[in-house]
């Protein structure tokens, strides 16, 4: 008999997978870090370019909006122009941002800039996803899914540590331009070892009249939900109300059009695409919320610097890492569903104990339940994503991928959002109360995965390995 079957043969993750793997992966590094890594130099920013908070806040903002609008377009993109193409040109827009970032004299212009750069930041998790899982091939996605997917969940953790250190070292232009040297290096390394994946058989024509209504859709009602979040009701009632009448001529749309749309809704009625879906808009509101409440809660409610929290949050990330091992090695054994609800499990239980920080638990205490919370979101992420992959046809992939990413994005900004809404108000009824007043926000954050445990019930009971 032979040492190795011709299926175990397509199965296994060679080298050259893992390069190619390694490459994209240093894309959605840079732009899911990005995301996070100004958020500890809001105050540097601040006093550097004579802005109010408010004002620099969009800084942020103006990033999660402009990673929002281009996702949707990402799936076209790779159809039209094949897969390495886009994500070249995606790596070449967000380097390009950068370099005016750090050259931006004033709030104004860094704003405009950081829109530049997160339209290339929106177009690589999604593209370089696409392209690895086309490379992989169907029996191969689960188990380098598994590695590249621990990724964005690093970011949130990663994000002000690595602000935190460069701040420290640096002037604040150096929270852009560090991405320089890590772009070139992948644009060249992709060039030269990441194949090339050819365009769609069937070049459909873009989308425009859904391009108008989904992507500023979606950017005006993240963009009224954050004016919520801030206390601007006039703004916040047009953008959420724009932005929900948008959305809803999209689906109209999508349903109607004799074309191709740009992310088709009737994917969203296909079991178990539906089913994914929610589990990933949810986990986003979950790991992306969760980051965001828990720095702020670590610097105000306990007073530590910046450096200080982002240490404090390092155990979600070690605990995603081991969690994105334990799901390479059962991936394609295990059922999704099993997978899936044992990580939102995890996650429940290790968000309990940030339900009590009115108690002042020990740092020990939170430090366990975010590694336990890290391991729940590393069983989630890749087994959705693996379910979908090496389950639609190659020709789809990039679109689908689009709509994966679409709704973890917009599950972060939108969970987010309604956080900071929710805090708001329970620091407003709490009073001098700071840490019950979180305490009671991140029972939202329990009620999120709740929500997600509903989507997990249906997904498919089957391994990859064995369909």
């Amino acid at each position: 008999m032979s040492g190795v079957s011709g299926k175990d043969e397509e199965a296994r993750v060679d080298a050259p997978l893992l390069r190619t793997a390694f490459i994209l992966v240093l894309g959605t590094f840079m732009a899911t870090v990005d995301a996070t890594i100004v958020s500890v130099g809001i105050d540097t920013l601040t006093d550097e370019f004579d802005a109010s908070v408010t004002e620099i806040q969009w800084v942020s903002t103006a990033y999660l909006l402009a990673v929002v609008a281009a996702v949707p377009a990402s799936g076209w993109l790779a159809d039209r122009f094949g897969g390495r193409r886009t994500w070249l040109a995606a790596v070449g827009v967000f380097l390009l941002g950068s370099a005016l970032c750090a050259l931006a004299w004033s709030a104004t212009s860094l704003i405009a800039f950081r829109v530049v750069q997160g339209l290339g930041g929106g177009l690589l998790p999604a593209t370089g996803q696409a392209l690895l899982a086309r490379v992989a091939g169907p029996r191969r996605t689960g188990r380098v899914i598994s590695v590249v997917a621990v990724v964005p969940l690093l970011s949130p953790v990663l994000g002000p540590l690595v602000g935190g250190g460069i701040l420290a070292a640096a002037s604040w232009p150096w929270l852009f331009l560090v991405n320089l040297p890590i772009g070139a290096v992948a644009m060249a390394l992709a060039r030269r070892h990441v194949p090339v994946v050819p365009p769609g058989p069937r070049r459909a024509p873009f989308d425009l009249r859904g391009a108008a209504l989904l992507s500023p859709g979606l950017a005006v009602l993240v963009f009224g939900l954050t004016e919520t979040a801030h206390g601007r009701a006039l703004p916040a009632t047009i953008g959420v109300l724009a932005g929900l009448l948008m959305l809803g001529g999209f689906v109209t749309h999508g349903l109607r059009t004799r074309g191709t749309p740009l992310v088709d809704p009737r994917l969203f009625t296909r079991p178990p695409f539906g089913a994914a879906a929610l589990a990933l808009l949810v986990l986003g509101a979950s790991v992306f919320g969760t980051m965001f409440l828990l720095p702020l809660y670590l610097q105000t409610g306990r007073g530590l610097s910046a450096w200080e929290a982002g240490l404090l949050l390092a155990p979600q990330g070690l605990g995603a890492a081991a969690g994105s091992v334990l799901v390479n090695r059962t991936i394609d054994k295990v059922a999704p569903r099993t997978l899936v609800v044992t990580g939102i499990v995890l996650i429940l239980a290790g968000t309990a104990p940030f339900t009590q920080l009115g108690h002042q638990p020990p740092d020990a205490v939170l430090a366990s339940a975010l590694a336990v919370r890290g391991i729940g979101m590393a069983m989630i992420g890749a087994p959705v994503m693996n379910i979908v992959y090496s389950r639609v046809e190659p020709s789809h992939i990039p679109r689908a991928a689009g709509a994966l990413n679409l709704l973890n994005t917009v599950g972060g900004s939108v969970g987010t959002a309604l956080l900071a809404v929710v805090l708001d108000h329970r620091l407003a009824a709490r009073g001098q109360a700071i840490s019950w007043a979180f305490a009671d926000t991140f029972w939202w954050v329990l009620g999120f995965c709740l929500l997600a445990a509903l989507g997990a019930t249906r997904l498919p009971r089957t391994p990859a390995g064995r369909t």
